[in-house]
């Protein structure tokens, strides 16, 4: 059978749906994966068809004001103000979407569409074509609950109206794009308008279809009221092929002390990544530890370092991340389940989205000490937090044991084990 899978976002947004495509292409499948143009080689270096999507938005977001309205936003409510005021102002980027996605379609002529929550022109074209859909998302983001607030506010205990009321407007939110979807199925695919009580988690005949959670339940407990069209499969892990050795002179540096405090934050170092990296650098002095400072891509400015730190520009997480003492970064969903899988205990400094949510969730499960907010991170907050990661013998048995069944788990074998089961639903219909 043919997969199209459909995602937009950062490297973060992409990098799961790869592993499920490679899975996907285990399994006996051809996979073709849509999105942002700037992620074409990656998705060709590990087999997998590329289907094109402009790269307009990465670019809207990737503009420094927009960086800086997102992390200065005040609370929830102000983050749902500026993200509506952005879905608003880039209607026409996301109808060029709509487009690519559907030429991607039309090109690869899949069997079954499996699609990101930012890339919900697959559900459209699932209709059009008459095959089934698949979501598939990295965070509880858009299955409402009254046992647990949407993850983008605040857990207060007030209640199941509370609850409720936080994915509401969530879906409220979301509900702007409704026009653009319209126009997209009425101008490209020729179909009527999708009926508004669907929304997001319903096909156009009022259906439910799967929504695949690319987490752990170790790490999110299941609320108890979440429909039977919820899944949570475990984590969509991208491993790297085959043995990895460290560079000779990393290898030498790991063997020189005592396991390092790993700290990078991707592509998320924020409008001042001079202040940011000063920050890092003064704090593992403090903490008298040892450090591996990962630069990414577009990250950290470390030309200088004392001889306790050794810079890298990237390196694959599951292998380097056991090698650690504890793991510091910005609260990415894919990079908080690296660590808690190497199980080590973790340093989550978020910038924006759902980052203060992993930072919250790694506190509570008692493998990290409070997430430390990049706007307010100074030297002692933060030389402060890396001596309890690295000291507390609670912290660093919780690690270590969440660690242990995470590594038990095969989040993509589960993943595609429900897509297949849509298929053959298909099928059988």
């Amino acid at each position: 059978m043919h997969i199209l899978i459909i995602t937009v976002g950062t490297r973060g947004d992409v990098q799961p749906y790869v592993a499920l495509g490679r899975g996907l292409r285990a399994a006996g499948h051809t996979v073709t994966l849509c999105t942002c143009s700037r992620f074409r080689e990656f998705i060709l270096d590990h087999g997998l068809a590329y289907g094109y999507m402009t790269d307009e938005l990465l670019q809207l977001f990737d503009n420094p004001g927009v960086r800086a309205a997102l992390e200065n936003a005040l609370g929830p409510v102000g983050l749902l103000k500026i993200i509506t005021r952005l879905l608003k102002k880039s209607k026409p980027i996301h109808r060029q979407m709509l487009i690519d996605s559907w030429d991607a379609a039309r090109t690869s002529d899949p069997d079954l569409v499996l699609f990101h929550p930012k890339g919900m022109a697959g559900i459209h074209i699932a209709e059009k074509l008459g095959i089934p859909a698949v979501m598939a998302t990295l965070q509880p983001m858009l299955i409402p609950s009254a046992e647990v607030p949407n993850m983008g506010f605040p857990e207060w205990k007030l209640g199941g109206w509370y609850n409720r009321l936080t994915h509401k407007m969530v879906h409220l939110a979301f509900c702007t794009l409704f026009k653009t979807f319209d126009t997209f199925r009425r101008d490209i695919l020729g179909i009527g308008r999708f009926p508004r009580a669907s929304g997001a988690l319903r096909l156009a005949n009022g259906r439910p279809y799967p929504i695949l959670h690319g987490f752990s339940p170790l790490v999110i407990p299941t609320p108890g009221d979440w429909p039977a069209q919820a899944h949570v499969t475990g984590y969509w892990f991208l491993d790297h092929a085959g043995p990895w050795e460290p560079p000779a002179d990393l290898k030498a540096f790991l063997h020189q002390g005592p396991p390092p405090v790993y700290v990078g934050f991707g592509s998320m170092a924020g409008r001042r990544p001079q202040r940011l990296t000063r920050i890092v650098i003064a704090a593992l002095q403090q903490a008298r530890l040892r450090g591996v400072l990962a630069t990414g891509w577009g990250g950290l400015d470390a030309d200088r370092l004392p001889d306790t730190i050794f810079k890298i520009e990237t390196a694959p997480h599951d292998k380097l991340f056991p090698h650690m003492a504890a793991v510091v970064h910005h609260g990415g969903a894919g990079t908080t389940g690296a660590g808690l899988r190497a199980g080590k205990p973790t340093v989550i400094c978020p910038f924006l989205a759902d980052q203060p949510y992993w930072g919250r969730r790694v506190l509570a499960l008692g493998t990290g000490p409070p997430p430390l907010a990049q706007k307010k991170l100074t030297v002692a907050k933060l030389a402060q937090a890396l001596r309890t990661a690295v000291d507390n013998r609670s912290m660093r048995r919780k690690a270590a044991a969440l660690g242990e069944g995470l590594r038990r788990e095969d989040g993509v074998a589960n993943a595609v084990a429900l897509i297949e089961a849509a298929l053959q639903k298909k099928i059988s219909d």
